[in-house]
C-alpha cells in the first residue's frame, strides 16, 4: 500500500496539575585513613526552612489565591483529591512566609510609583473578622496605580496595594508619604485631607472623576423623567467622545486639543449648572448631583491644563476589581496582619 495522503483532526486534551515529590540524596564520605570528619554536601536551601513545599509549589499557592481567587480551604480540598493533606493553616503559614519574603519587592514597587508626578488611589473594603464579637469589622484596600499608557508615557503601569484598618484620610496620607505631584481620585471627602491649608508635606493636587459625576446623574435618569439630569449626561459625554480621539496622543497634542475643542464645552457646562442648581431644590437627587459638581468643580476641570490627567480614575477602579473577587469568595480575612 502506498499513501496518498492524509486527515488530520485535532481535540484539546489537559493532563491535570500533578503532585510529586522530590528528594535530595546527599551522600557523607569519610576517609579511613586520616580524622579530616564526613564529607557532605550542602543541603540546597529552601524559601521556608526544613519546610516542605519547594518554591514552585508555594508560587502555585499564592497565584491560586491571589490571582484566581481560590481561598485556602479550597486549595485544600482540590489538594485532598490527589491524596494531599494539608490543613488550611499550613498553606496559611506558607503565605505568610512568602508575605514576609516578597516584602522588598513591594517596598521597592511602592517606592517606584511614588517617585513619579502624577498616580491613581481608590480604596474598598475589607470585611475582616473582630475575635470576640461573632462578627466583622469593616477595614480598606488601597490601591496605588500608575498608568501612562493613554498620553505615551514611558513609565511602565502599576499597582501597589495595601491595607488599613479605616478609610480616613491619614490612611492614605500615610501611603503617600514622599510623593509630590497629582492624584486622581473619587469625590470621598477623605481626600481633602491631602489639601489641607495647615498640612505639612509635599505638595498635592487632586484631578477628580468625571465618571463619578456622571453616575450620580445616570441614577436619577433611571428613575423616571429628568430632563435636566439626561442633559447632564449628554453633556459629559461630549467630554468623553473628546478623549476617546485623544487617548494615546502625547500629553502637549492632549492639552492643545483641550483647549480647542473642551475648554468651550466646559465653559458653556458652568453657566448651565449654575442655572440649573439655583431651580432645583438642594436637598432633591437632583439639587445633591448637581451639589457634587460644583464641589469640585476645579478638580474635575484640572484635566484642561495638564495633558496627563484623565478625566477619570477608571483605570485604578479595574485594578481593585480583583480584590472585589476575592472578597467575595473569601468572605472575610481572619485578621488585620491577614489582611
Amino acid at each position: 500500500m502506498h499513501c496518498i495522503g492524509e486527515d488530520v483532526s485535532e481535540r484539546l486534551d489537559i493532563i491535570p496539575a500533578q503532585f510529586r515529590v522530590i528528594v535530595t540524596r546527599r551522600p557523607k564520605y569519610a576517609c579511613r585513613a586520616c580524622t579530616d570528619g564526613v564529607a557532605q554536601a550542602p543541603a540546597p536551601a529552601r524559601l521556608i526552612h526544613a519546610g516542605l513545599p519547594t518554591e514552585a509549589t508555594i508560587a502555585h499557592v499564592l497565584v491560586s489565591k491571589y490571582a484566581d481567587h481560590l481561598p485556602l480551604y479550597r486549595q485544600a480540598q482540590i489538594m485532598s483529591r490527589q491524596g494531599i493533606d494539608l490543613d488550611r493553616s499550613t498553606l496559611a503559614d506558607w503565605v505568610g512566609r512568602a508575605a514576609f519574603e516578597l516584602r522588598p519587592v513591594f517596598d521597592a514597587l511602592i517606592a517606584d510609583l511614588k517617585r513619579s508626578t502624577k498616580l491613581f488611589m481608590d480604596e474598598t473594603r475589607a470585611p475582616v473578622l473582630d475575635p470576640g464579637s461573632r462578627k466583622t469589622k469593616t477595614g480598606y484596600f488601597w490601591a496605588l496605580a500608575r498608568d501612562d499608557r493613554p498620553w505615551g508615557g514611558g513609565a511602565p503601569p502599576g499597582v501597589a496595594f495595601t491595607y488599613a484598618p479605616g478609610r480616613g484620610g491619614l490612611h492614605a496620607e500615610r501611603i503617600l508619604q514622599g510623593f509630590t505631584g497629582i492624584l486622581q481620585v473619587d469625590g470621598y471627602a477623605g481626600y481633602n485631607r491631602l489639601i489641607a491649608p495647615d498640612r505639612v508635606g509635599p505638595d498635592i493636587r487632586l484631578a477628580y472623576c468625571w465618571a463619578h459625576a456622571r453616575r450620580k446623574l445616570v441614577e436619577i435618569t433611571r428613575s423616571g423623567s429628568a430632563s435636566i439630569a439626561e442633559e447632564g449626561v449628554r453633556r459629559i459625554g461630549e467630554l468623553y467622545r473628546i478623549e476617546a480621539e485623544l487617548r494615546g496622543l502625547p500629553a502637549d497634542a492632549r492639552l492643545a486639543r483641550r483647549k480647542e475643542r473642551t475648554a468651550a464645552l466646559i465653559a458653556d457646562m458652568r453657566t448651565w449648572l449654575t442655572h440649573n442648581r439655583a431651580r432645583v431644590a438642594g436637598k432633591s437627587p437632583l439639587g445633591e448631583a448637581l451639589a457634587y459638581i460644583a464641589r469640585y468643580w476645579d478638580g474635575l476641570c484640572i484635566f484642561l491644563t495638564d495633558g496627563r490627567i484623565e478625566i477619570d480614575n477608571n483605570s485604578v477602579e479595574r485594578t481593585i476589581r480583583p480584590i472585589a473577587l476575592s472578597r467575595k469568595n473569601a468572605l472575610f480575612a481572619g485578621h488585620d496582619v491577614g489582611a
